[in-house]
């Protein structure tokens, strides 16, 4: 239902991915230092990821299959730009936990190269491996590292403001 609203509204995929990254920063920033509590929005995050990149389709493909391009999205392209907004939930949320934004993007960006590589392998899924999917999912890796990152500096400066004020 969202991706058929989205398809036929495609200028409005740059606003979801804003409103994605908006209720992240607001999640986070209510959150912020429960630990437990941002890992588990991390795992709720993951489980989107999972169920559109690995459960089984109803068509299988025959054969060992993964296309190889590299495209950068435009704000009409729907399913590049839905990629960037799906990992970047989770890699944000387990950056904030884990105060370490760059080894959660390189997770993230991990974590995309193995779906890729299993719906490559594993024809039975019905899943079509595809290096855009990929690198769209690690721009949003990217992203939400970064923004983790700006989390990261802000409470920071802000903590040793506080202690000097004190």
């Amino acid at each position: 239902m969202i991706t058929n609203f989205l398809l036929d509204h495609s200028a409005l995929v740059p606003v979801a991915i804003l409103l994605v990254a908006l209720v992240c920063a607001v999640l986070g920033h209510l959150f912020a230092g429960r630990h437990r509590v941002l890992w588990t929005l991390a795992g709720v995050a993951l489980v989107p990821v999972v169920a559109l990149t690995l459960v089984p389709t109803r068509h299988t493909i025959d054969e060992f299959l993964c296309t190889v391009q590299f495209s950068l999205p435009t704000l009409g392209s729907v399913e590049l730009l839905a990629n960037v907004a799906l990992f970047l939930p989770p890699v944000y949320f387990a950056a904030l936990a884990s105060r370490r934004p760059v080894t959660m993007f390189a997770a993230g960006s991990a974590l995309s190269a193995v779906i890729e590589a299993l719906q490559a392998l594993v024809p039975a899924i019905g899943r079509a491996c595809d290096t855009n999917d990929w690198l769209m999912n690690t721009i949003g890796a990217l992203i939400a590292a970064g923004m983790a990152w700006l989390v990261g500096r802000r409470a920071q400066s802000g903590s040793s403001t506080g202690a000097m004020s004190s």
